[in-house]
């Protein structure tokens, strides 16, 4: 079961290791597209070493065209959409659960289990247009019982609010129908936030949170709950208790650093909007990773009902990145940290002593034993001095972009401050220093 890891519960445990979760998915719509070949998908993600995926309840949908998107995963033809309600003479009833939306959402969760992957489910969504929640099935003119606001300002709610027992009922069945799984782990809602107040539905969020744990209490297994917090950063103010992951988009460094003391999962939940080519991606990777933080998912445009393998060609128009480059990246850092077990790390630029240029780094150590630095910007070349103990270390330079080991080096240190020279970079360089016995 995908639990918090005991040791550090910065970081998550799965099948009895410590993990840390990382990929580059698809545009969230494996389950509610019924045109989107998974297997195919989830076959891609395996190949390259991924351990996660992030995907829709299928109560919110786009439409062609949203945000810019080519070949939107999540904006199903209306033949395709798979609803978690059943329709009735071109409505739907939201007093009856679609059996079919059920097995697929199974299915999709086996699948992904049988290849080790985690499944970040999104239960809700927030409605950045009206266009958007009038294709709900929520919505009064789309339901049978003609139930529900007309302002998608006014859904999620717990006051006076006929939709709540809808969402209630429609929680408890996706809790029951995978509380079998050991690969699930529940967002409660996509981008609340983005109404500008990041406080607008915390009240309705604690309402589902608790929902979820009050459905759970009687059944076999418990699963994580995820809270989405805002873009970039921000510092997590009267947390919910049942929240163990907190997710960020677009994340920096700091969305980590300034809730460290919380002992949660920091996650960088999507990446975006930050051009077309992989070094901006890899290096929000690489920097947020190496800050503590537990989760990357990188939102990969190069997944589409037509190309479910990852093939398709990024177009201008498409608001990011994805392909084979990224992915390679990618997958070399969640092998980097694996191989350097980071859950036994913890964040210590304290001792950075100086640097030269207009450089961001970040580092992760076991003081006194062995050190990880990002180094990004600063090229071609940068100095660093490094406040360690005296000792003989081992200098392992490494290239994000290019995947490899660049230099190996044995210093003998006197003590006071370490004073190194990385090798020449064009945007960023990786270090792991380690203490000789």
């Amino acid at each position: 079961m995908l639990q918090l890891y005991a040791r550090n519960p910065h970081y998550l445990q799965f099948r009895s290791e410590p993990v840390v979760l990382i990929t580059c998915g698809e545009h969230y719509g494996s389950v509610l597209n019924g045109a989107m070949d998974y297997v195919r998908y989830l076959d891609t993600l395996q190949r390259w070493g991924f351990n996660l995926t992030r995907t829709f309840s299928g109560v919110y949908r786009e439409i062609p065209g949203s945000f810019g998107i080519v070949d939107n995963v999540l904006a199903p033809t209306p033949e395709a959409y798979v609803s978690p309600w059943k329709q009735v003479n071109g409505k739907y009833t939201l007093r009856e659960f679609n059996a079919a939306y059920f097995a697929r959402l199974r299915d999709f969760v086996q699948k992904a289990s049988e290849r080790g992957i985690v499944v970040e489910l999104v239960l809700f969504c927030f409605w950045y247009e009206q266009a958007l929640w009038e294709i709900c099935p929520m919505h009064p003119r789309n339901n049978v019982e003609g139930i529900g606001p007309e302002d998608k300002e006014q859904v999620y709610r717990v006051e006076d609010n006929p939709l709540l027992p809808v969402m209630e009922a429609f929680v408890r069945r996706v809790v029951q129908e995978l509380n079998a799984f050991d690969n699930v782990y529940y967002e409660i809602i996509n981008e609340p936030y983005s109404r500008h107040d990041h406080t607008a539905y915390e009240q309705w969020q604690r309402h589902i949170a608790k929902v979820i744990r009050e459905t759970e209490a009687s059944l076999p297994n418990q699963h994580l709950i995820a809270m989405n917090v805002q873009n970039r950063t921000l510092r997590i103010a009267n947390p919910p208790e049942e929240v163990s992951i907190f997710n960020f988009h677009y994340a920096l460094p700091e969305a980590v650093a300034w809730n460290y003391h919380l002992q949660k999962v920091m996650s960088d939940d999507e990446t975006g909007f930050a051009g077309q080519c992989a070094s901006p991606y890899r290096i929000e990777a690489w920097q947020f990773m190496l800050s503590g933080g537990g989760v990357f998912s990188h939102l990969d445009y190069s997944y589409t009902v037509e190309h479910p393998d990852g093939t398709a060609p990024i177009r201008a128009e498409t608001p990011g990145y994805g392909g084979d480059d990224l992915r390679r990246q990618i997958a070399f850092l969640k092998r980097f940290l694996e191989q350097i077990q980071v859950w036994d790390l913890q964040p210590c630029n304290e001792i950075l002593a100086w640097y030269a240029g207009d450089v961001r780094i970040r580092v992760m150590g076991a003081p006194g034993k062995r050190y990880v630095l990002h180094i990004a910007e600063g090229a071609p070349q940068t100095t660093v001095m490094l406040g360690i103990p005296a000792g003989t270390y081992c200098l392992q330079w490494f290239s994000p972009a290019n995947c490899h080991l660049v230099r190996e080096d044995d210093v003998q240190h006197e003590g006071g401050y370490l004073v190194l020279r990385t090798p020449l970079y064009a945007e960023d360089v990786a270090l792991h220093v380690e203490k000789h016995p």
